[in-house]
């Protein structure tokens, strides 16, 4: 299994004027707006990314990292396998990505994900 990307999940309760702020600052451009999630990413290296969220329509936690890999079936099977706490199930979601959330050592969430 391959790590695609990492993209660090900032809570905000207003996640646009935060992705207006990262484009202001550092030149991101937004290349995801579902209202509730906004992604910005480098125009030149566009998995430099940064996601801003107020809530998750598919899950009741919010994830800390959103990682992006090439088999997020083996990635599941390898947490269960481990006894890792999975918080949202392995599941399509309405938007193009099969995910699911584990915590980490450390107590963060984090979003594993595929598009599909």
């Amino acid at each position: 299994m391959g790590v695609r990307r990492v993209v660090p999940n900032i809570q905000a309760e207003d996640p646009a004027a935060a992705g207006e702020f990262y484009g202001e600052l550092l030149g991101l451009e937004v290349v995801m707006d579902q209202g509730w999630i906004v992604t910005v990413a480098a125009p030149g290296n566009p998995s430099a990314q940064i996601s801003v969220v107020r809530e998750d329509a598919g899950a009741a936690v919010l994830p800390d990292v959103s990682i992006e890999v090439d088999d997020v079936d083996a990635a599941h099977a390898a947490a269960k396998r481990r006894g890792y706490e999975i918080l949202h199930p392995l599941t399509d979601e309405p938007w193009g990505v099969r995910r699911f959330f584990v915590r980490d050592p450390t107590g963060r969430v984090l979003n594993i994900l595929t598009h599909i």
